[in-house]
């Protein structure tokens, strides 16, 4: 695919290769070692903070499988409960409730026309049988 160019700009996002070539670019000549080092010590504290955050993470997932194990929840549990609150929240929306209410309408009809068929049939035979 070949990129629209205006002005010193592109418009189409970064390919495999340009990603390439910006990761292989050595922008560190245009820095001073004092921003070098700046920059280092930023990295040093940043990768730190993520190590302390990976670790604090793990520990509280942890907590976490105990809890629920001493609640006796379970995979199965949780699925069951979160079934029913997604079926509670359905059941709550406006268009499950006139839905609800529509199709109940129509059994309702329905119900009472098989109760006059049945009616008129029951009268025929009766009818028929006097005949």
């Amino acid at each position: 695919m070949e990129a629209q160019v205006q002005g010193l700009l592109e418009t189409e996002p970064l390919q495999g290769r340009d990603e390439d070539a910006v990761a292989s670019a050595d922008f560190s000549s245009m820095l001073s070692e004092e921003e070098k080092e700046e920059l280092k010590a930023e990295l040093v504290q940043l990768e730190d903070e993520i190590t302390t955050l990976r670790q604090v993470l793990s520990a509280k997932e942890r907590h976490l499988v105990e809890i629920k194990q001493k609640l006796g929840m379970n995979l199965m549990n949780e699925l069951k409960q979160n079934f029913s609150k997604s079926w509670h929240d359905m059941q709550t929306t406006t268009a499950y409730k006139k839905t609800h209410e529509t199709l109940s309408h129509a059994g309702q009809k329905a119900t009472a026309a098989f109760s006059n068929v049945g009616t008129a049939i029951s009268k025929k035979f009766g009818d028929m049988r006097r005949k």
